[in-house]
C-alpha cells in the first residue's frame, strides 16, 4: 500500500507563490506515475498536472500552464508542485496522486489534501 502526503499549502496574496511537497511511501517512487489534482466545494476533482515515473513527460492542465512546474526526487521519495503568479482561482484543496507504472490508472492512490488559498 502507498500513502501519500502533501505538505505546503497556505494563504497567499494573488502574484504570489508557494510549492507544494508529496512525500510518499510503501513504494520505491519510480515504480509510481504521479500526479496532482485540485478540487473546490461543490465540483469535481480536477487534475492539474502530472509525471511520469523517470519525469521524462510531464503535462499539464490549460490553466495553470506556464505558471505551475511539477518535479519529483525519486531518491526523496517527493514529488513537487511549484506554484506561480497565483490567482484566486487556483483556490482549492491540491491532492497528490498515485499509480503504478504499466498500470492503467494514475490515481490509485491520494493524498488527504493540502488547502491552497489565494487572496485577491
Amino acid at each position: 500500500q502507498v500513502q501519500l502526503v502533501e505538505s505546503g499549502g497556505g494563504l497567499v496574496q494573488a502574484g504570489g507563490s508557494l510549492r507544494l511537497s508529496c512525500a510518499a511511501s510503501g513504494s520505491p517512487l519510480n515504480n509510481l506515475n504521479m500526479a496532482w489534482f485540485r478540487q473546490t466545494p461543490g465540483k469535481e476533482r480536477e487534475f492539474v498536472a502530472s509525471i511520469s515515473w523517470s519525469g521524462g513527460s510531464t503535462y499539464y492542465a490549460d490553466s495553470v500552464k506556464g505558471r505551475f512546474t511539477i518535479s519529483r526526487d525519486n531518491a526523496k521519495n517527493t514529488v513537487s508542485l511549484q506554484m506561480n503568479s497565483l490567482k484566486p482561482e487556483d483556490t482549492a484543496a491540491y491532492y497528490c496522486a498515485a499509480g503504478w507504472v504499466g498500470g492503467t490508472s494514475w490515481t490509485d492512490f491520494w493524498g488527504q489534501g493540502t488547502q491552497v488559498t489565494v487572496s485577491s
